[in-house]
């Protein structure tokens, strides 16, 4: 089935995907299977489920298009939309009882079926990056490559860092962040496209791309917002032997194997997080307007700096440190 912003459960894996060998899907969706993907480059692996996806899509569309998802109370509509079904999501299920699930998948299943970076480790956020865009688990060397490609997409435009430098100290580590991510901005590739006139079925290429290039280059960001922000300023050149996460801990200044492992273990579970919640809607709001990835980024880490959002785990985080002063 599929996943809206709220209700249903995870959908079942694509017919139409390049596959090898079967795996017993999870006990929830008894009878069904998931495969490994054969192909090594990710983009090429998306590609391959892309027909078979607008073709799913269409069916839906056609089978139950005029559907009713429920009905809209005044309380909802001025709460916010709370409560409100309004976009479809697959990637992942919250559920108040069982935890979460990605793709089908809750993280001790995960803990034990993505390559990891050391034997019986914790899952590299590069298995659950593929898992999440193609819908299918990916091999240890499908791993190593993604791996590789982020590391060659990492570097950091020098004026990146001349705009955080220029900010206070004290400005706070969502507002370094949001204004870093805009500042990449002068990378897209999708905003270059479009404005060279890129046909509509090849948008989601550069808008590839670019999630890509953010992914891959938001440690070093994240990092030097820490250092400057928590540190020294000193900022910490990239081991070019390491995994995304623990080269974010490294570049952190974090070099020993349990605080890596505990950020493979933190990025993995972290995510996705359905996508009804007010960063995640904010950027797909945002880039239905066909704003590039960065400016859509950029929009929903506004939201998550909101109290009532991602600036919760400050609040917990200081709570904690008030309780440990009073024991």
């Amino acid at each position: 089935m599929t996943r809206a912003s709220s209700g249903a459960t995870a959908r079942q894996p694509s017919q139409n995907v390049i596959r090898s060998c079967p795996l017993t899907f999870p006990a929830s969706n008894p009878g069904a299977q998931r495969w490994y993907a054969a192909g090594v480059d990710i983009k090429d692996s998306l590609a391959a489920t892309i027909p078979g996806q607008q073709e799913r899509l269409k069916k839906i569309k056609a089978a139950h298009g005029d559907k009713s998802l429920g009905e809209v109370t005044v309380n909802m509509a001025m709460g916010g939309m709370r409560g409100i079904t309004g976009m479809l999501w697959e990637t992942s299920l919250l559920d108040a009882e069982e935890g979460i699930r990605f793709r089908g998948f809750t993280i001790p299943e995960l803990q034990k079926k993505l390559p990891a970076a050391i034997s019986g480790g914790q899952p590299l956020p590069e298995g659950l990056l593929w898992l999440l865009l193609t819908g299918n688990l990916p091999t240890k060397a499908q791993v190593d490559g993604l791996s590789k490609e982020l590391r060659s997409r990492a570097h950091l435009p020098a004026h990146v860092i001349d705009v955080l430098n220029a900010l206070p100290a004290e400005t706070h580590p969502m507002t370094q962040l949001s204004i870093a991510i805009m500042a990449l901005q002068t990378e897209s590739k999708f905003a270059k496209a479009y404005q060279e006139g890129v046909h509509k079925s090849k948008y989601w290429e550069p808008v590839f791309e670019d999630t890509l290039d953010c992914i891959a280059k938001l440690p070093a960001v994240a990092a030097a917002i820490y250092r400057r922000t928590f540190k020294d300023g000193k900022l910490i050149a990239a081991d070019p032997n390491l995994d995304w996460a623990g080269n974010f801990a490294h570049m952190m200044g974090y070099d020993d194997e349990g605080t890596q492992e505990l950020m493979r273990l933190y990025m993995t579970i972290h995510s996705d997080h359905e996508g009804g919640n007010v960063s995640a809607h904010t950027t797909h709001l945002v880039g239905s307007a066909l704003s590039d990835p960065y400016t859509s980024l950029a929009a929903g880490m506004n939201g998550l700096a909101g109290p009532l959002h991602g600036l919760a785990n400050q609040e917990v985080l200081k709570w904690l440190n008030d309780v440990e002063k009073e024991i």
